[in-house]
C-alpha cells in the first residue's frame, strides 16, 4: 500500500492565514516543508481521506485525476476536513467524464453538511444523483470498498457528533489513520483497534509539546500511543509511525518536528510525502 499525505496542517493552515506568529512568520520566509495546506491524504491513488478547501490545490499540485476517484472517507464535518460545496463539480456539467459513482462515506453531520450544501437552489439545476452519493456510516460498522476492507472507529474529538479515525486493510497490509482525535477513546473503540496488527499508523500531533485533554493530541500523546499499541503487539519493529496534522499553536517548525520524530522512530509528515509500506 501507498498512503500520500497531500495536505498536514490543521484547520487553520500553515503558515495561519490571519497569523504573525513567529512560528508562521519563519513558515512564510522558510517556504518549503513549512508551508502546509489543510489536511487530506489518498491510498494507493484510489481512496481519498477527507476533501478539505485545498483539495482543488493538492490535485493541481500532485496532478490528481479526481474524476477517477470513486470512494472518499470523511473523518468528520468541520471544514478543513469537509468541504462539500466543492462536490457540485462532480456533476457533467462541470466534470466532463468523471467516471463512474463517487461515494462519499461520514457520520450524520456529514450527510448533512453534504446535502446543505448540494441542494441548494442555484445547484438544483445540476442534481447529483448520477455523479455523487452519500453512504452514512454507524461506528464500527465496516465495509468494503475496490477490495479495501474499511472499519471507521469512533474518534475523541467534537462530542457534537461521531468522528472517525479509519483502520484500512488491503492484500494482508493494514493501516491507522488517527486525525482528528485525543487519547480519551471509548473501550470499545480502543479493542477494535487493538484488534489489529499495523504495518502503518498515522497520529495526530496537533499540539506539539503542549498536551490537552482529548479532542487532539500532541507528540507526547503519540509517544503513548504507539506505546500501547506495541504493548498489545499492535505494531513491531517494521511498522512505519507517522506523524501528521500539525498546528502553529504547536510552536514547533518542521526541522524540530523531524528531529522530534527521529528520535523516537517516528516520521513527521510533510505535504506531498509519500509513504510505501
Amino acid at each position: 500500500m501507498e498512503i500520500q499525505y497531500l495536505g498536514t496542517a490543521a484547520a487553520e493552515g500553515l503558515p495561519a492565514l490571519f497569523c504573525d506568529c513567529d512560528i508562521c512568520r519563519r513558515a512564510r520566509e522558510t517556504g518549503g516543508k513549512e508551508l502546509r495546506t489543510r489536511t487530506q491524504s489518498i491510498i494507493d491513488g484510489r481512496i481519498l481521506i477527507d476533501l478539505p478547501p485545498d483539495t482543488y490545490t493538492h490535485a493541481l499540485r500532485y496532478s490528481l485525476k479526481l474524476g477517477e476517484i470513486n470512494h472518499l472517507l470523511v473523518t468528520h464535518s468541520h471544514m478543513d476536513h469537509f468541504f462539500p460545496v466543492e462536490l457540485i463539480h462532480r456533476h457533467e456539467h462541470f466534470g466532463h467524464q468523471a467516471k463512474g459513482m463517487l461515494y462519499v462515506y461520514g457520520n450524520e453531520a456529514v450527510e448533512k453538511a453534504f446535502y446543505d450544501a448540494v441542494l441548494i437552489d442555484r445547484f438544483k439545476v445540476h442534481p447529483l444523483d448520477d455523479a455523487v452519493r452519500f453512504v452514512r456510516l454507524a461506528p464500527f460498522g465496516d465495509f468494503t470498498a475496490e477490495g479495501y476492507h474499511i472499519i471507521p472507529v469512533p474518534a475523541d474529538h467534537d462530542k457534537r457528533e461521531t468522528c472517525y479515525i479509519y483502520i484500512i486493510e488491503k492484500d494482508g497490509k493494514c493501516l491507522l489513520y488517527g486525525h482528528d482525535t485525543g487519547m480519551n477513546l471509548s473501550g470499545e473503540a480502543w479493542e477494535c483497534i487493538f484488534s489489529r496488527k499495523y504495518d502503518l499508523i498515522s497520529l495526530d500531533a496537533t499540539m506539539g509539546m503542549k498536551q490537552i485533554d482529548g479532542y487532539h493530541m500532541g507528540l507526547l500523546d503519540d509517544i503513548r500511543f504507539a506505546g500501547m499499541l506495541e504493548e498489545k503487539g499492535c505494531i513491531g519493529k517494521d511498522t512505519v509511525k507517522v506523524i501528521n496534522h500539525f498546528s502553529h499553536n504547536g510552536k514547533m517548525t518542521h526541522g524540530e518536528l523531524e528531529a522530534f520524530a527521529g528520535e523516537h522512530g517516528m516520521i513527521a509528515s510533510y505535504d506531498g510525502m509519500k509513504v510505501s509500506f
